[in-house]
């Protein structure tokens, strides 16, 4: 069974910025594909930003060039360095781990932009 734990968020003035992290348990971390979610009051959940197990990454046009995704190995954690924050970025952000059938989720950590 696979846990996913997320931190980092919190509220950040429009401009500023954050760093989420999200640590595995398990084994199976270095395989997987892991993505960032995000859900605001009201809408769908959307795909933020993507990294498979060769690193190679894909983020939604509303944060591209803003964010950036990262993973370490070593530690089975998962970042998503969040930089220019706009208050339409305000959601519960999830992490997500993706490996065959597996489909597992964070608990989701909150981020709000607002002044």
């Amino acid at each position: 069974q696979v846990q996913l734990v997320e931190s980092g968020g919190g509220l950040v003035q429009p401009g500023g910025s954050l760093r989420l992290s999200c640590a595995a348990s398990g084994m199976i971390f270095r395989f997987a594909t892991m993505n960032w979610y995000r859900q605001a009051p009201g809408e769908q959940r959307e795909l933020v930003a993507t990294i498979d197990s060769t690193s190679i990454t894909n983020y939604a046009n509303s944060v591209k060039g803003r964010f950036t995704i990262s993973r370490d190995n070593a530690k089975n954690t998962v970042y998503l360095q969040m930089n220019r924050l706009k208050p339409e970025d305000t959601a519960v952000y999830y992490c997500n781990l993706a490996y065959g059938l597996g489909n597992y989720w964070g608990q989701g950590t909150q981020v709000t932009v607002s002044s």
